[in-house]
């Protein structure tokens, strides 16, 4: 096997036991990046002279007989909205085309002391605004199994980059699905911890109650790995919840005997990909088979969830993207005549048209005349969505679904229409609004040889649970396996 196709776990064997350096390592992804990227546009800054740096730091502290740190020398790629001190981060805007991070993020800082060599910064759709990675402001990210074709957004660069062994693994942030779409998209695996598990000091924020950072990985063992390392309380981040961790690695093995797996009636509807059900329905049945008891349950107000996360999320984006003023940090518009002109210009000519459309419909939801009417409604069915997730906890251990409705859609093919894209996340949206924990794992390929993904969503703090299931499900697949044709 190359280098750079390695999993964490593989990498982490390798490495101690002194077959591989980190140096080798780390110079086989970048050279993987240097033959692939120009097809793929997963990066927008490769740190290729600091991560030689950190790679020969990791083979120091391999060398010197002590047990290394979790991830020593293992090459990890972030998302452009996570900071890394010296670090160019540009949130795939032209707004912070120029920006460099005067610090590291808590995930980043944690990565960093696990031995993780930062070997990029990947592409992402404008401020994490979108569900196909076409709403960068440098390039649209492609999907490696067919470059014609949208990665999923919008950590799309997270997931194209995993894919197509360009990372070990990489990490994302999930608002309404942008890391599971993207990993379903790509064939790899994504989770979406439960809100407050993992800080977000130092990621650029788009919807403050709905932001989350998490894995994208190759497979779930990785997926566990890098989840131990990040997650966790910070009193930076006034959202962090102060909730013990489990060792998420070390409880894979334990099976699925006994458990309780929901299968919400509202999640297989009409208009459906044929193979993307099929796919899902087999998938849960192997579940089934290894040993999981299948209950019907309900979540009626799923209908509702579309409107619902647009409302809030437009609405928590007009506020967060207002420091973008051209006075504190970020492009600056020239040549304007006063204070007011500056604002103007600086955004117009700084966003994109999807930021600036969700800009403009959230200041409207905000606003005097309309806010009772619209943002204070999406809060309270906000409430109606989490109260039916923890009433079907009650009947179940956590819920089985697909992650989107099809597979991986052509370059193009949305654009023109907002609210079909906007409905790619019908699947996952929910999950976000109720602050729970949901995990995609590949569990097919259409006809065109594109991958499906399998949506196990938990309680509160529960990722353990879904972590075992999809480790026992992808035990009995070669789903992971399969590399795609670059």
């Amino acid at each position: 096997m190359s280098h750079h196709a390695l999993t964490i776990h593989q990498a982490q064997q390798k490495l101690r036991a002194r077959e591989i350096s980190a140096v080798e390592l780390t110079q086989a992804v970048l050279t993987r990046i240097q033959e692939t990227d120009e097809r793929l546009h997963s990066y927008l800054t490769v740190c290729t002279e600091e991560a030689l740096a950190q790679a020969e730091a990791a083979d120091r502290t391999l060398a010197n007989g002590a047990t290394p740190p979790p991830l020593c020398g293992i090459p990890v790629a972030l998302k452009d909205v996570i900071l890394a001190q010296g670090v160019r981060a540009t949130a795939g805007s032209k707004i912070l085309e120029q920006f460099i991070a005067p610090y590291d993020a808590t995930v980043t800082q944690r990565l960093k002391e696990a031995g993780a060599v930062i070997i990029g910064k990947v592409n992402c759709d404008e401020f994490a605004m979108g569900s196909s990675n076409e709403n960068s402001a440098f390039t649209p990210c492609r999907n490696p199994w067919d470059t014609d074709r949208v990665p999923g957004g919008s950590s799309g660069g997270s997931a194209a980059a995993v894919a197509a062994d360009q990372a070990c693994a990489a990490l994302g942030t999930d608002t309404g699905g942008s890391i599971r779409l993207p990993a379903a998209f790509c064939g790899v695996v994504g989770l979406k911890p439960t809100y407050g598990r993992v800080s977000r000091f130092g990621v650029v924020a788009y919807a403050s109650s709905l932001d989350q950072v998490g894995p994208c990985t190759k497979d779930v063992r990785d997926c566990a790995l890098l989840l131990d390392v990040i997650a966790g309380h910070d009193p930076r981040d006034s959202t962090s919840v102060n909730t013990p961790t489990p060792g998420y690695a070390a409880h894979l093995e334990q099976g699925l005997s006994g458990l309780r797996i929901g299968i919400p009636q509202e999640y297989f509807i009409e208009g459906m990909q044929p193979e993307v059900e099929t796919a899902v329905r087999e998938a849960i049945a192997h579940l089934q088979g290894l040993g999981a008891e299948i209950v019907s349950i309900s979540l009626p107000h799923t209908e509702y969830a579309v409107a619902t996360y647009y409302i809030i999320a437009m609405a928590e984006a007009s506020s967060n993207l207002a420091r973008y003023d051209g006075v504190r940090y970020g492009y600056r518009a020239s040549e304007v005549e006063d204070l007011g002109a500056l604002y103007q210009t600086t955004r117009a000519q700084g966003f994109g048209s999807e930021v600036k459309r969700r800009i403009a419909l959230g200041a409207y939801v905000l606003s005097a005349g309309y806010y009772d009417a619209y943002y204070l409604k999406a809060q309270k069915v906000r409430t109606l969505i989490r109260q039916d997730f923890l009433r079907a906890f009650e009947a179940c251990d956590m819920i089985a679904t697909p992650v989107a409705p099809t597979t991986a859609f052509r370059l193009g093919e949305k654009l023109a229409d907002p609210l079909t894209m906007y409905l790619s996340d019908i699947f996952t949206i929910a999950v976000n609004l109720a602050g729970l924990p949901g995990l995609s794992v590949p569990c097919g390929f259409d006809q065109h040889g594109l991958p499906v993904g399998l949506q196990l969503i938990g309680p509160p703090f529960e990722e353990e649970v879904l972590l075992r299931a999809g480790y026992a499900y992808e035990r009995g697949h070669d789903w992971r396996t399969r590399k795609p044709p670059l």
